[in-house]
């Protein structure tokens, strides 16, 4: 019964439904580049396997100024490497590091 029980937990725990996501993904203001109208004002957003998500955990100017011409979130589309897990249709960020 004993070895039952512990075949069951490692069967339990190797079925266990990773939802976190770990990718290259597009990071830009969500308004302003991806089309998102659920807030006002800029905020930052990612786009991963074709659908924006806004960002809980970092904020669109924590990389510079949103509006800058050349660098800025609300002015181009930017790459980045994302850790974290869509929850309520938002993208909770434990990591996201620029690559560009």
């Amino acid at each position: 019964m004993k070895k039952l029980f512990i075949i069951g937990l490692l069967i339990l725990a190797s079925c266990a439904n990773k939802k976190e996501i770990k990718q290259t993904a597009e990071v830009s203001c969500g308004q302003c580049k991806f089309g998102l109208d659920s807030e006002n004002g800029c905020s930052l957003a990612v786009r991963i396997d074709e659908k924006a998500y806004f960002v809980d955990g970092f904020e669109i100017n924590d990389f510079g100024d949103a509006h800058d011409e050349h660098t800025g979130f609300c002015e181009v589309i930017r790459k980045g490497e994302v850790v974290g897990e869509v929850i309520n249709g938002r993208f909770v960020a434990s990591s996201l590091k620029l690559v560009d």
